[in-house]
């Protein structure tokens, strides 16, 4: 956390507990949560803080490079402080969003560059279906 808030003194950003917490639980997890999600886990410990906070926070975070934004349909967010390049599978019963991770994926952007002639800087690869929790309920 020591370099997360020599960052944010270096960029000019104020750095209060709750944003520290808020990219604390960010960082801490692989759950990839929705703001309200945030806000549930902190409002035990910061029972005066808004959920304007919990968006605050995460916009200088995301302006920042130290979080992604995964849009998971119909205007619902979550967020992932792995900002390294990867896919993520979505269960559209539950929303449980989880990381993938495949070499055969990055094999994949190689090869749209060679098909495309582009030089990708950025991807957003995003997999849709039902998690094994929910596929056994259906």
């Amino acid at each position: 956390m020591i370099d997360l808030i020599k960052f944010l003194k270096e960029k000019g950003y104020k750095v209060t507990p709750q944003r520290i917490a808020v990219y604390d639980i960010l960082k801490n997890t692989k759950e990839h949560p929705s703001v309200d999600m945030l806000y549930s886990k902190l409002q035990p410990i910061y029972p005066t803080m808004s959920l304007a906070t919990v968006y605050k926070s995460l916009e200088v975070f995301k302006d920042l490079g130290l979080v992604q934004e995964i849009n998971v349909g119909e205007d619902k967010f979550r967020y992932d402080a792995n900002v390294n390049q990867h896919p993520h599978i979505i269960c559209t019963a539950c929303g449980k969003v989880e990381d993938v991770h495949d070499e055969m994926l990055f094999d994949f952007l190689d090869q749209v560059e060679k098909r495309t002639g582009y030089q990708l800087t950025n991807q957003q690869l995003y997999f849709f279906g039902y998690c094994p929790s929910c596929k056994r309920n259906q």
